[in-house]
């Protein structure tokens, strides 16, 4: 259990309110000056020190990232961007960051920025966080009025402006460079890579893009030191994180907890355990919808950081835990994963566009039972033609689901699909022709 003296987020639950004053008492604000004095490299290699890794999803070591932007500025300016376009399902952590903290957010985004020579911020939040977008430009206007933030902020003689731009609902938007299309007012698709945003990113300028909450818990990183931070959690999977945890609990909620608690721990200990009892448990989605599921035997003992879960084919993510009960249908529930990931597919690349709609139409069929065994191993077979075949990794998010159940709960689909023929007799067609082409010509 994580102990009150290293809690980073002490107003997760909004005891404490969101404004600069109340904000200040927490310490944020404190001493802002005196950290940035102390230089642009002193700041990235605290934050390499600290072992901090990007809290969006992939893991990306914040420091490196950090060091990856020009030194000087030349005829390009440097932009910073948050990553507050939080859709991936199951996943509501930046939400009350925004809600709740952001004043956290907002220092973090003005040492940020100095850190990697960038005078303006953009905070891109997903467009139905309407609420959480006015709470947190109530608290940017505060910080402007106080004059922590805009011309000389907080006294360090480094101009700061940050703004806020409300995307418009696209999954894809998540992924950074079709977030920054986004934000240039074009369509919300991914750029070829390289070049990478820290060399032409924003108008084609060098460009830093962190997650919300990577980027809240920097100031207290500073203040505390890298070093503890990386005492937090494990070697490489270091420091607090905030899960959210769904599905299947007594109690769903966020809670901050060192990286690599045990994940029944977490259950049991924070979300009120499993309805029905842990015996109940069917399996978990570890990190949000785009990670492979976990059987309940691998829940038992699995702690919730990068290595461990990439060591049981998962992932980390965005650490939603999403908790599916026995009480579930567990073919139906990633048919319904499948069906919104071809829904949110942005069609550039055709493995995704055609493979998303495949692995939707097959999972359905499965549920119902209607589907042959050989179409089990074609299944797997399609999810391995998206994975890595794709510009962006919404392949890999929208294969990964299946690969998991597959792994885990291939017993199950053919207990359900008994019958092998691949031709349906009576009609003399080939089953594995798309169902939805036989209905429309029937």
């Amino acid at each position: 259990m994580l102990n009150d003296k290293d809690r980073i987020f002490k107003n997760l639950y909004n005891d404490l309110g969101a404004d600069l004053e109340s904000a200040r008492k927490r310490g944020d604000w404190s001493n802002t000056k005196e950290l940035c004095n102390k230089g642009r490299d002193w700041i990235i290699n605290e934050i390499k020190l600290s072992e901090l890794r990007g809290r969006g999803g992939a893991g990306f070591p914040t420091g490196l990232k950090w060091s990856f932007a020009p030194k000087e500025v030349g005829s390009r300016p440097h932009y910073l961007v948050i990553n507050a376009d939080e859709s991936e399902p199951g996943t509501c952590k930046d939400r009350d960051i925004l809600r709740f903290e952001p004043h956290k957010l907002i220092e973090g985004c003005l040492i940020a920025s100095y850190a990697v020579n960038a005078h303006v911020c953009y905070v891109y939040i997903r467009g139905e966080y309407y609420n959480e977008g006015q709470k947190l430009q109530k608290a940017i206007d505060e910080a402007y009025k106080n004059n922590v933030i805009g011309k000389n902020a907080s006294g360090t003689g480094w101009d700061f402006d940050i703004f806020i731009h409300y995307g418009a609902g696209a999954y894809i938007c998540g992924e950074e460079t079709a977030l920054l299309e986004s934000l240039e007012g074009k369509k919300g698709q991914p750029r070829l890579k390289p070049p990478f945003p820290a060399l032409i990113g924003l108008y084609g300028c060098p460009t830093i893009i962190n997650n919300v909450e990577t980027i809240a818990v920097v100031p207290t990183i500073l203040r505390r030191g890298g070093d503890w931070f990386s005492k937090l959690g494990k070697p490489k999977n270091t420091g607090t994180k905030i899960f959210c945890i769904s599905g299947n609990v007594n109690n769903p909620c966020n809670v901050e907890e060192e990286m690599g608690v045990p994940l029944k721990d977490l259950i049991e200990n924070h979300a009120g355990g499993v309805i029905g009892g842990w015996d109940n448990l069917q399996a978990v989605i570890p990190g949000g919808s785009s990670m492979p599921l976990l059987p309940k035997k691998t829940c038992d003992t699995i702690t919730m950081d990068f290595d461990s879960l990439t060591a049981e084919k998962s992932g980390l993510g965005t650490a939603g835990i999403v908790v599916i009960n026995k009480d579930q249908d567990i073919i139906k529930c990633m048919a319904r994963i499948a069906r919104f990931y071809k829904h949110e597919s942005c069609g550039q690349c055709t493995p995704c566009r055609e493979g998303s709609g495949w692995m939707w139409r097959m999972l359905e069929r499965m549920a119902q039972g209607e589907a042959s065994r050989d179409e089990v191993d074609m299944l797997m077979d399609v999810t391995k033609q998206v994975e890595g075949h794709t510009i962006c990794a919404f392949g890999e998010g929208s294969s990964w689901p299946v690969q998991g159940l597959l792994r885990h709960f291939s017993d199950e689909i053919k207990k359900r699909n008994k019958f092998d023929p691949i031709i349906k007799k009576e009609k003399n067609i080939p089953y594995l022709v798309d169902q939805h082409l036989l209905d429309k010509n029937a």
